[in-house]
């Protein structure tokens, strides 16, 4: 069965998730292909951190790393590419498919073309990894600090601005909870909740409490220089002096590719999985921030990743 099509596995998505589970397949001796379109969510980051053995490491460098360890294996290929859709396959499309097909569970399914680059390959099973784009706040300045002294991830970076002067800024409904998580870092914490974000009054003096001001107020932008952060800029013209700040983005999930595939979504617009990471279509496989509860450290993605590769192994068996 297998050799009628070109991959046992295609992995859209070259980040932790996605390499480690194509180092677990490889092992497996699944013929895998990883399809990347090198775009990813934390290129801005010069350093990551939690991830064991790898602490401050570069997530380009640790992607790179990830992709020389899959070159030993002959049974994996890596393609930089843009993939443009995934569909599932029907019995004309399979050199004789009733053998094909024989045998097959129902959680394999009958297969899939997946194109990119205008070429059309087929796979057994596929495995979508692709991560989340971030929506930053619309402050002019704000791009020029972000990594350096403006992060989004506080479990990956908090550490390194302890009892430093801290901003956060964001407008969800969350923002008293992560400003409560930020504290742990730093008292010294501003939450600017550009006059929408939700902060009740219950919670902020909660926040109080642990010596966290709650501003109300517009910010306009941030301000700094060479050396990093030095403000938070409000519409009044008042600049409020931080040294770092943490925003709080939305996310977007970039799954145009995967339309044909018709995967349940649950109401942020991510991949509903099992427990397992398979998703509402035989033989379609999800993890990483594509998938509940979103967002998540690269040492997670990259458990998920191995995790998710010894379920597929053992499906497609």
């Amino acid at each position: 069965m297998s050799e009628q099509f070109d991959w046992d596995v295609v992995i859209v998505g070259g980040g932790p998730a996605g390499l480690s589970a194509a180092l677990n397949l490889a092992r497996a001796r699944r013929r895998t292909l990883v399809l990347d379109s090198n775009r990813p969510r934390n290129s801005a980051t010069f350093h990551s951190h939690g991830f064991l053995s790898r602490d401050g490491i570069s997530p380009l460098e640790l992607r790179k790393m990830g992709r020389e360890e899959l070159e030993q294996y002959p049974n994996v290929s890596f393609e930089r590419t843009i993939v443009e859709g995934i569909e599932p396959l029907v019995a004309a499309d399979v050199a004789d498919a009733a053998s094909a097909l024989e045998g097959a569970s129902a959680t394999v399914g009958a297969g899939f073309t997946v194109t990119h680059r205008g070429r059309a390959v087929t796979t057994r099973t596929v495995l979508i990894a692709t991560g989340l784009r971030e929506v930053l706040p619309k402050l002019p300045m704000l791009r020029a600090f972000y990594g350096t002294s403006i992060h989004s991830c506080m479990e990956c970076d908090g550490y390194e601005y302890a009892d430093k002067p801290i901003a956060l800024i964001g407008h969800t409904d969350d923002l008293a909870e992560r400003a409560l998580l930020l504290s742990q870092w730093s008292r010294d914490l501003i939450v600017f909740t550009q006059g929408i974000g939700h902060v009740s009054d219950a919670d902020e003096a909660m926040l109080a409490e642990r010596g966290v001001r709650v501003d109300r107020r517009e910010v306009a932008d941030v301000a700094g220089d060479r050396d990093g952060l030095n403000g938070v800029v409000l519409v009044d013209g008042e600049t409020v002096a931080r040294e770092a700040a943490f925003v709080r983005p939305d996310y977007e999930t970039a799954l145009d590719f995967a339309a044909g595939l018709q995967l349940a979504l649950d109401a942020e617009g991510l991949i509903v999985v099992d427990a397992a990471g398979r998703t509402s279509t035989a033989g379609a496989y999800a993890i990483g921030d594509a998938t509940p509860p979103g967002p998540q450290q690269l040492i997670v993605a990259a458990g998920d990743g191995a995790e998710v590769a010894a379920v597929i192994n053992r499906d497609l068996l």
